[in-house]
């Protein structure tokens, strides 16, 4: 059974749903909100308190300004508050894309609240060794919405990430719904710039209290976030573990990522391996 919540804060309102009963887990992306969580948190939620929300300024989690630019401290920031909501002390967090580096520095602002924190395929692109070409294609990205929409902006998007192109069936093209289009403008104007540009401290990462582990997609070897996810692993000391599916796993095979995290999870707070045996690959 899922609850659906909202969450007044100094600068918005958050939208967050709860399901299960059990260790709190927290199962956060962005751009992309509760609703792309929802068959794995079903999963997780038969011996888990499994927490998704929409992030700020994304569908159903406004702000007062909304010009407000999207960080991942902010983004921390407003997990902390989610769980200050549940009445919870700690939580295991799962982030994939934006929310990878939402999970990572949620490790980094509140060790105390974080158990485990998994971070799989953060685009961290300031740490690959092409960091200052990444950045201007973010920067043309955000430009290329700003001046031609959002078709052009996801095709270009798609292409530098490394997602196959999707080839046309002849059917007419949808235009995008108003919420498509707020959520679009969050995420190139408001938010991307500012994910992809976040900078780990990975050494106070490596000696801090919370266990960090990188997940990569089985399927995801063109993409440019399995070339962030192993720099982030090596900056960690660590190696990647491995999650079916791709970029999206969570949804395309539900019940083997459930499977995996659990596995993840089930190590020892204190176990800085790279989890169980068989689950690693690189």
């Amino acid at each position: 059974m899922t609850s659906a919540h909202t969450l007044k804060t100094p600068d918005g309102t958050l939208y967050y749903e709860v399901r299960g009963r059990g260790p709190v887990l927290v199962l956060t992306g962005a751009p992309m909100g509760a609703g792309k969580f929802g068959s794995v948190a079903d999963l997780l939620a038969r011996d888990r308190t499994v927490l998704t929300h929409d992030p700020r300024g994304i569908s159903r989690s406004t702000l007062n300004d909304p010009e407000q630019d999207s960080t991942p401290e902010l983004r921390a920031d407003d997990v902390v508050a989610l769980l200050d909501a549940l009445g919870a002390d700690s939580a295991d967090v799962l982030g994939t894309s934006g929310g990878a580096v939402t999970a990572v520095a949620l490790a980094e602002r509140h060790p105390g609240r974080v158990r485990t924190a998994v971070a799989h395929e953060p685009p961290l692109m300031e740490l690959l060794p092409d960091a200052a070409e990444q950045r201007a294609t973010t920067e043309d990205l955000i430009a290329t919405y700003q001046r031609e929409g959002l078709f052009a902006a996801r095709e270009r998007f798609a292409a530098n990430a490394g997602f196959p192109r999707r080839e046309s069936d002849g059917a007419p093209v949808q235009e995008p719904t108003e919420r498509v289009l707020a959520d679009s403008t969050r995420f190139y104007v408001h938010e991307l710039r500012h994910t992809t540009g976040y900078v780990p401290d990975t050494d106070a990462l490596r000696s801090g209290p919370v266990r960090v582990v990188v997940g990569l997609g089985a399927d995801s070897g063109p993409l440019l976030t399995s070339r962030t996810c192993e720099a982030l692993a090596d900056r960690l000391g660590t190696v990647p573990i491995v999650f079916p599916g791709g970029h999206g796993g969570f949804a395309e095979d539900p019940e083997g990522f459930a499977a995996v995290l659990r596995e993840v999870l089930k190590s020892p707070p204190g176990d800085r391996e790279p989890g169980p045996a068989g689950l690693g690959g690189h």
